[in-house]
């Protein structure tokens, strides 16, 4: 205190605040080796605390003896503030409660209290809504609101959806403080408010003769106000602010609205404006602003001092903004500001990279990236990975997205639903089997890959089991070398798994799943999964979790598990041991209060990102927060306005936003409209001469033009290509002789997707066995319904296909059944019929679905298809010969048992349903009146000639294997690098 007046500065925001800070301190108080040392800083963060350090060892040098340091923030206060108490406290607090065996206790009581007349939340949903409860407390108790005001509100002008939620909202009243009382802790911000009213009321007491500095503290609450008071009223104390705008107009300052909550107030306070919570601060201090003085001095990396009034009139509120038209030449304000637009998220942080790779080129220049998107920090960090430039991002990681919290995740989500794609990707974790022996594990995990890839799998542990063991009994069946391999691995494996795991076959207590994933991830990788800074924050969760075994619900649905541990590993944050460049920095916004460097880049200025998008509250309305004294949500916003105003006040700053983020169309923020619409267009940085956004945009592009490849026509010798061909194969080689060559000369297939759920082909290929097995035993009426019961209990139909295919396609197999039981004198001969001749050298050969013979002697050949089938213009157009050699092979005495004949009839049985017909299929031939082909006997001839044909060009001639124009797209498109020439014409 001087002159009788609080003594409270405000660094102003053009100035770097943790190198001014510092400097003001030596200037005042390094008075010998040891005068610093004497001395008290208060700080609102361990980031902050860094941050001044850092300063002091800029300023001072080798030999400097710093302050003792104490936090008092929000989120880091712990027992470093006894350290501003001389004595000993001969009445020590309570301790804090566990923040995780709070959310467990909070889980329970919402689980066992609900109120009448409303339904029970139980489970997963309990633990969910416990952390918003959790932030409920906290939030009355940093602003010292009565928990029993809860049950004192009038909300009879409030939805019943929140009377319901403040009816449950009782518990906080009724039964949690008797839980709390029984664990002997008491809530971390009530604990805070005693410590620093204990701190606050020994100073006034008996104020230190050492110098104490509270500095860069911007939180409102009451118990931080009375402290900051405290000091400020000390002989030796005073209280930096960062920011205050001094020379804001009264009546703007007043625009800001009330600080003291009334309900009944016409006009709500502007929470957003980034000095209201400073205005707030003041209020509760008891202080005005006029009181407020400038820090007298200053820092290397301050801005320019027009920079302070700019930023106040930037941030101007609303009915103020006319003020802009006045505002004159602010070329010196926006002096070193320049700005870049992106296409999308990946180009600005390649052009955020470019701008931190050229300024280390410059010895000594220091540059940060400042932004509240992870994503964008993450993708900045990778780009400048490429020039081997490793960089710390301070706001470090969330657990869920590190390699031990992403196991972890795998494994639980596996056990409780499986699934083929998690199995893979667990077992082939980087952690997983680490060192030693990782080489061979893996090929087996390929193995299972490959072994996982035909549909048809029955979901579950057992259904792979028994895919393996089939494949491994059948010495013919595909992959029958490579199952016999995989079968003792994977046998001890699932049982290893199995046994850990067994806990997730039913409802549990979630103490007992987190422990049957503990043992299943330490089968998996031993102490792997600990090591490292993010694995011992993962051993630290499991610890908290088993000391407060038996708290939280009583019993978690496994299905639900997942999601309440990525919540708890999405809020513990892991940063990573220091060891990137020393000159580039990329901060959070918590990290970047009260840093600087020489270039300050601010990045990710789309809204919902900076600002982020307001999270509603589940517990309390606005309204009802309002009539309790509670901020609302949207202050969050206007702290991040503060941080951006602070960043923004450095010497050199570029500010970048994209156009597109995560591919969906971005909105500039609220932030950048106002630069934008104040300053005017600002300059595109220029690294080396080059537009910034041209530069990242082309960065990856090759240096000379790149000639697209014509359509490929590969033309091996005609004596290489095949001289045996399927009926199938005939209609490829048609369409695309291209994938015709891949798959038949290159010996390619695609791969099967990775996936236990029932595909198209798997539900074609079901269909046809159906059919198959019922008519091999006789095609009756109770043999149909036996194998539609066996279709329905097919355990590899998941549950969409038991709701949605299944009750579609039995009407239509209904209508199957009964054409053939209506059909007169036509009686099946062979199901899955082989057969093949020899057509001009070239031997055919193929598989008829169905092939009846009709009661004057003749065949007629059904192939079923479960969607739809061929137009008749396609086997017109040669394009679609299927029937029409199959058809020739039969009537030339090609089918195995079955003697040469006349074929009368060539029919496509779609079993695609017609809603018009009742969900019936559909009978469809490949010639017609309509069509070219009148009859069987033509389609066939017609077939025959298009064998000739291209048998001529492709197979004993040698026409090159080009890619069919209008093929459509398929399985080799990039193989033949279909988007370089296709739509370009042969010149190209």
């Amino acid at each position: 205190m001087a002159d009788g007046k609080p003594a409270i500065f405000s660094i102003p925001v053009h100035r770097a605040f943790a190198d001014a800070l510092v400097a003001g301190i030596v200037d005042r108080h390094a008075d010998g080796a040891l005068g610093l040392a004497k001395g008290v800083v208060l700080l609102p963060s361990n980031r902050a605390r860094s941050a001044v350090q850092a300063a002091f060892v800029r300023a001072g040098g080798a030999g400097l003896l710093m302050p003792r340091f104490a936090v008092i923030g929000d989120a880091d206060l712990d027992e470093s503030v006894a350290l501003a108490l001389d004595a000993i406290d001969d009445d020590p607090l309570p301790p804090a409660i566990d923040p995780l065996r709070r959310h467990l206790l909070l889980a329970e009581l919402i689980e066992r209290h609900t109120p009448a007349g409303e339904a029970p939340i139980e489970g997963a949903a309990a633990f969910l809504l416990a952390e918003g409860l959790a932030r409920v407390i906290d939030q009355l108790r940093y602003e010292e609101v009565r928990v029993a005001a809860l049950v004192d509100l009038d909300l009879g002008a409030f939805a019943e959806h929140w009377q319901a939620s403040l009816g449950r909202l009782r518990l906080l009243v009724d039964h949690w403080p008797a839980v709390l009382a029984r664990t002997g802790a008491i809530d971390r911000a009530e604990r805070r408010n005693r410590l620093l009213d204990r701190v606050a009321a020994g100073w006034r007491a008996a104020p230190p003769e050492r110098f104490v500095v509270a500095a860069g503290i911007t939180t409102a609450a009451p118990a931080i106000a009375r402290l900051l008071r405290a000091v400020a009223d000390m002989e030796r104390g005073m209280v930096v602010l960062p920011g205050v705008d001094c020379g804001m107009a009264a009546a703007e300052w007043d625009a800001l609205g009330p600080t003291r909550p009334d309900p009944e107030a016409a006009r709500r306070p502007l929470e957003t404006h980034p000095q209201y919570h400073l205005k707030l601060l003041l209020d509760r201090m008891g202080v005005s602003r006029d009181e407020v003085r400038e820090w007298s001095a200053d820092s290397p990396f301050d801005g320019p001092a027009a920079r302070a009034p700019f930023l106040s009139l930037l941030f101007a509120p609303a009915d103020y903004t006319a003020q802009w038209q006045a505002a004159g030449d602010l070329s010196a304000a926006t002096a070193g500001i320049s700005g870049a637009v992106f296409a999308d998220d990946g180009q600005e942080a390649q052009g955020i990279a470019l701008l931190l790779r050229e300024a280390i080129e410059t010895p000594g220049r220091t540059a940060a990236l400042v932004t509240p998107d992870r994503g964008l920090a993450e993708r900045v960090a990778a780009a400048l990975a490429r020039w081997g430039v490793s960089v710390d991002d301070s706001a470090g990681q969330p657990l869920a997205r590190t390699p031990p919290g992403a196991l972890l995740l795998l494994l639980a989500r596996l056990a409780a639903d499986f699934d083929p794609v998690a199995l893979v990707a667990l077992l082939g974790h980087p952690l997983v089997r680490k060192g030693e022996g990782r080489t061979a594990w893996l090929d087996q995990v390929r193995r299972l890959d490959l072994t996982l890839r035909e549909p048809g799998l029955t979901p579950g542990w057992d259904g792979v089991s028994a895919r393996i063991a089939a494949r491994a009994a059948d010495p013919k069946a595909r992959g029958h070398g490579r199952a016999t391999e995989l079968q003792p691995w994977w046998a001890a494996l699932s049982a290893a798994l199995g046994e850990a795991l067994a806990a997730f076959s039913a409802p549990a207590p979630p103490a007992t799943l987190l422990s049957a994933l503990q043992k299943g991830v330490e089968w998996l990788t031993g102490d792997a999964v600990w090591a490292g800074p993010a694995g011992r924050m993962l051993a630290e969760l499991f610890d908290q979790w088993a000391l407060a075994r038996g708290d939280g619900p009583a019993l978690i649905d496994p299905a639900d598990f997942p999601e309440m541990l990525e919540q708890l590993l999405a809020k513990a944050s892991v940063r990573p041991p220091y060891g990137g460049h020393p000159r580039l920095f990329i901060w959070g916004l918590l990290e970047a209060r009260l840093q600087r460097a020489d270039l300050m880049i601010l990045g990710g200025l789309d809204e919902g990102r900076w600002p982020a998008a307001t999270q509603p509250d589940p517990w309390l309305a606005p309204g009802i927060r309002r009539l309790l004294g509670l901020p609302a949500p949207e202050r969050q916003q206007g702290m991040a306005a503060h941080d951006f105003a602070s960043a923004l006040g450095g010497r050199e700053i570029v500010v970048t936003r994209a156009q597109r983020s995560g591919g969906d169309p971005a909105v500039a923020s609220r932030f950048w409209l106002r630069l934008a619409a104040l300053a005017g267009d600002l300059p595109e940085p220029a690294p080396g001469g080059l537009a910034l956004t041209r530069l990242a945009a082309e960065l990856d592009a090759p240096a000379q033009p790149v000639t697209p490849v014509g359509r490929p026509a590969p033309k091996p010798p005609a004596a290489d290509r095949p001289r045996k061909i399927s009926v199938t194969g005939v209609d490829k080689l048609a369409r695309d002789p291209f994938a015709f060559y891949a798959d038949r000369m290159l010996g390619l297939s695609p791969l099967d997707p990775l996936s236990a759920a029932p595909d198209p082909r798997w539900r074609g290929t079901r269909v046809h066995k159906l059919f198959e097995d019922w008519v091999r035993g006789g095609a009756t009426r109770p043999g149909f319904e036996a194998e539609l019961a066996a279709l329905r209990g097919d355990p590899a139909l998941d549950a969409i296909a038991r709701a949605f295919w299944l009750p579609r396609i039995e009407p239509a197999l209904r209508w199957a059944a009964g054409q053939l039981w209506d059909s007169e004198g036509r009686t099946p001969l062979a199901v899955e019929a082989q057969g093949e001749i020899v057509v001009d050298g070239v031997t055919l050969y193929g598989k008829a679905d169905r092939l009846d013979r009709d009661a004057e002697g003749r065949l007629a050949i059904v192939d079923y298809k479960s969607g739809g089938a061929p137009s008749a213009k396609a086997a017109s157009d040669k394009l679609d010969n299927q029937l029409g050699l199959l058809g020739l092979i039969a009537s030339e005495g090609g089918m195995v048992g079955i003697d040469a004949a006349p074929v009368a009839a060539l029919e496509y049985w779609s079993l695609r349903p017609d809603r018009r017909a009742g969900g019936a299929g559909k009978i469809s031939n490949t010639y017609g009146s309509r069509s070219t082909l009148k009859s069987a006997e033509q389609a066939i001839d017609h077939a025959a000639d298009a064998l000739s044909e291209l048998a001529a060009h492709y197979l004993l001639g040698d026409a090159p294997f080009m890619p069919g124009e209008g093929a459509g797209y398929g399985d080799y498109d990039q193989l033949m690098r279909r988007d370089e020439w296709f739509g370009r014409g042969e010149e190209s």
